[in-house]
C-alpha cells in the first residue's frame, strides 16, 4: 500500500492509499457509507499542488496593512455591484432582515467581500481540493478531513456526486463561500424550492448568510463598531491583547483611557480593534458583539472591519440614490406642462 507521504510527494491520485482506505472505513462506521464506494470516489480525485501552494502561509510574513487590505474590498466593483445586487434582491434581503435580524447591508457586504456577488466563487474541484488538504497537508489535515467527511454527507443529502462540487482552493462553496460543514449546519432553502443551491441561487445564499450570523449570536438593532478615542498613556497593548471577543466593560475601558469618539462610554462590552498600517497612525475601534459575530465568518478583525465599512458604504450610497430619485420625481411632477 501507498503511504500519505509518498502520495503527497510523488503520486497524482489517491487510489490505493492506506490513509484513504482508513478514511473510507471511518465513514462506513460512522455514517453507513460503502467503504469501497468512498475509496472509488476518492480515487477519482487528484492531488492539487496549487491548493497546497495557496494555503501555505508565506515563510516571511509581510507587515499587516489595514490600508492595503481595505482597498481590496472597498472598491467601485463591490460598491456598484452591491447596489445592483441589493436592488435586484431587495425583497429577499428585507425578508431575511425581518426573519433573522441581520441588516440587509451586512448580508450584501459579506457576499460582496466573499465572491463579488457570485462572480468569483472559485474553480477548484471541491473533492480534489479537500482530499489534497485532508491527506497531503499535515498542518491542517484534521480540519480538512472533517470537511471532506462533510462533503460526502452533503452530497448524499443532496443526491449529488461528491465530484460535482466546485469552489475555492480551501473547499468553500458558492456565493457565500460556506465550507461543506457550514452548508449542512447553517444553509437554508430561502426561496422555498425544496433544495439549497449556492451555485446559481443567490436567494438561498442571502438567507443562509443571515441565518449563520443569527445562529452565532447576532443582536438585532445593536451596534457593530465605532471609532475609539484614546487618551494619552492608555495601555493599548494590554487592551488589544484581551482578544477579539468583546469582554472589556465600558466603565473600566473609560478608566483605562478608551472611550467613543464623543468621549462617552462604549455602548456595551467591547474589544479594542487595532487597524495597523505601516507608516501611518494606527486606527483604534471599539468592536461590539456584532463585530465579533462577523469574525465567526472569518476570524480576522480586518475582515470584519471591511465587511462593516462596505456595509456602511452600501447603506449610505443607497440612501443618497433614493434621495436623488425622489428629487427627480418631484422635479418632474412640479415642472411645466
Amino acid at each position: 500500500m501507498i503511504t500519505a507521504l509518498q502520495a503527497g510527494s510523488t503520486f497524482a491520485s489517491f487510489a490505493g492509499r492506506d490513509d484513504v482506505s482508513s478514511f473510507a472505513q471511518e465513514l462506513a462506521t460512522r455514517h453507513g457509507f460503502d467503504p469501497a464506494a468512498v475509496s472509488a470516489t476518492l480515487a477519482r480525485a487528484q492531488h492539487e499542488a496549487a491548493v497546497i501552494r495557496l494555503i501555505t502561509p508565506p515563510t516571511r510574513k509581510g507587515a499587516r496593512s489595514w490600508r492595503d487590505y481595505r482597498a481590496r474590498f472597498l472598491d467601485h466593483s463591490r460598491i456598484n455591484g452591491g447596489i445592483a445586487f441589493w436592488d435586484e434582491y431587495a425583497i429577499d434581503l428585507e425578508r431575511a432582515e425581518r426573519q433573522f435580524g441581520v441588516p440587509a447591508e451586512v448580508i450584501v457586504a459579506i457576499i460582496g467581500v466573499e465572491t463579488v456577488y457570485g462572480r468569483h466563487t472559485g474553480n477548484f474541484e471541491t473533492l480534489s481540493a479537500l482530499a489534497t488538504l485532508a491527506f497531503d497537508y499535515p498542518p491542517r489535515a484534521e480540519l480538512f478531513r472533517r470537511e471532506l467527511e462533510a462533503l460526502f454527507l452533503l452530497a448524499r443529502e443532496q443526491g449529488r456526486d461528491p465530484g460535482e462540487y466546485s469552489g475555492s482552493f480551501a473547499g468553500a462553496l458558492g456565493y457565500p463561500q460556506f465550507l461543506p460543514s457550514s452548508v449542512r449546519a447553517y444553509a437554508v432553502d430561502f426561496d422555498g424550492n425544496g433544495r439549497i443551491d449556492f451555485d446559481l441561487d443567490p436567494i438561498d445564499a442571502i438567507g443562509s448568510v443571515a441565518n449563520y450570523l443569527h445562529v452565532h449570536g447576532w443582536q438585532a438593532d445593536a451596534p457593530i463598531a465605532e471609532p475609539a478615542r484614546i487618551e494619552a498613556g492608555a495601555d493599548l497593548a494590554t487592551l488589544v491583547a484581551a482578544g477579539i471577543e468583546p469582554v472589556l466593560e465600558p466603565a473600566p475601558l473609560m478608566k483605562a483611557g478608551v472611550t467613543t469618539r464623543r468621549g462617552e462610554l462604549a455602548a456595551q462590552r467591547a474589544t479594542l480593534v487595532d487597524l495597523e498600517t505601516p507608516g501611518a497612525e494606527t486606527e483604534y475601534w471599539l468592536g461590539y458583539r456584532n463585530f465579533y459575530v462577523i469574525t465567526r465568518y472569518n476570524r480576522s478583525s480586518f475582515y470584519a472591519m471591511s465587511v462593516f465599512e462596505l456595509a456602511q458604504a452600501l447603506r449610505q450610497r443607497r440612501l443618497v440614490d433614493a434621495i436623488r430619485a425622489d428629487a427627480q420625481r418631484n422635479d418632474t411632477g412640479t415642472g411645466p406642462d
